[in-house]
């Protein structure tokens, strides 16, 4: 029997983690709720039984197996050490700790990958959704053509930047509609009805530290193996799921029918109907990427084309709580069960 730390489990990020270790083959597993600051006492939920977040004590850490870390960073900083030297696996979903030594940026959705954990690993980062997102569809088209470039715009909702910025949308569009002021304290700027690149300079969000571990975990996880991807970040208004507009040029022109092949498979669901359109909407709940293809006009053959555009749609907390509960799993080889090393 293992046992698991959640550290942040008051967050958004942590409740659908939970959610998640409860349909994986973890779902036995011991698990504790830890926080600080306002998540402390919240009743909760595991499994059958009801259970409450605990203060992160200086032994809150001991004979815990995986430590998930799904708060602030400098929550992160301030305790992974400690489950470290506590002997626990930890995986950091704040994205603190993807640029220190010896941490792999990590999934197993995405294949061919040229470093794996070893006993001497100190952390792993589950990569962010968005990074995620972007390598899978490209590795995927590279097995059937080489891409030449590619640009994506992401577009990011108010959960990416946690419950407080879910608020602010919410209050805004309240307030907006009914003539008055707007909160300001997430933002420093108008996000309800508006796309943004960039937040006030008073801001608590930081869309463009975001737009950075994104370009850093795609990195990571694609090395060398395929073209680069011009990136671009926009803050939607909207509560929940990522949005990707992405243009891809190929080497050689290739049929509709031999990408759709390629892009088929685990974690990515076609969408063929023209009826039917990926939106943020039908992501949510969804374990799968929602992906539609359009050829770029003007080519000879209408059928096949070296230009294409993809539209995409996937559930931000969802997806990345689902490729951190694997890499948990990936994970289990290196811990006998129930023991902590």
């Amino acid at each position: 029997m293992y046992k698991i730390a959640i550290v942040g489990a008051s967050t958004l990020l942590g409740k659908e983690l939970k959610d998640a270790l409860a349909e994986s083959s973890l779902a036995a597993a011991d698990s504790v709720l830890l926080d600080e600051d306002e998540g402390l006492g919240q009743l909760d939920q595991l499994g059958d039984e009801i259970t409450f977040v605990q203060p992160i004590s200086p032994d809150a850490f001991e004979h815990v197996d995986f430590t998930f870390f799904c708060g602030s960073e400098n929550l992160t900083r301030k305790h992974w050490r400690e489950a470290l030297r506590a002997g626990s696996t930890v995986l950091d979903l704040s994205g603190a700790l993807d640029s220190e030594t010896g941490v792999l940026v990590r999934s197993p959705w995405v294949g061919a990958h040229e470093v794996s954990v070893d006993l001497f690993t100190p952390a792993v980062v589950p990569a962010h959704p968005a990074a995620l997102a972007l390598a899978l569809l490209m590795e995927r088209l590279q097995q059937a053509v080489r891409v030449r470039e590619a640009a994506a715009t992401v577009l990011l909702p108010a959960s990416e930047f946690g419950r407080g910025a879910m608020d602010e949308l919410h209050q805004q569009t309240v307030n907006l509609l009914s003539f008055q002021s707007l909160p300001r304290a997430t933002f420093d700027a108008q996000s309800a009805y508006n796309l943004l690149c960039g937040f006030g300079e008073n801001a608590k969000a930081n869309l463009s530290g975001m737009d950075a571990r994104i370009r850093r975990q795609y990195l990571a996880l694609v090395g060398r193996r395929l073209a680069s991807l011009a990136l671009q970040t926009i803050s939607a208004p909207v509560f929940h799921g990522h949005g990707f507009s992405i243009f891809v040029e190929l080497e050689r022109p290739v049929d509709l029918s031999t990408l759709e092949e390629a892009l088929s498979g685990e974690h990515v669901d076609l969408v063929l109907e023209d009826t039917d359109s990926p939106s943020n909407l039908a992501a949510t709940g969804q374990n799968d990427v929602l992906v539609r293809l359009r050829l770029e006009p003007g080519s000879r053959n209408a059928n096949e084309s070296t230009r294409m555009w993809i539209w995409a749609a996937s559930d931000n907390l969802r997806l990345f709580a689902q490729n951190a509960v694997d890499c948990a799993l990936e994970l289990r080889r290196l811990r006998p069960q129930g023991t902590v090393q």
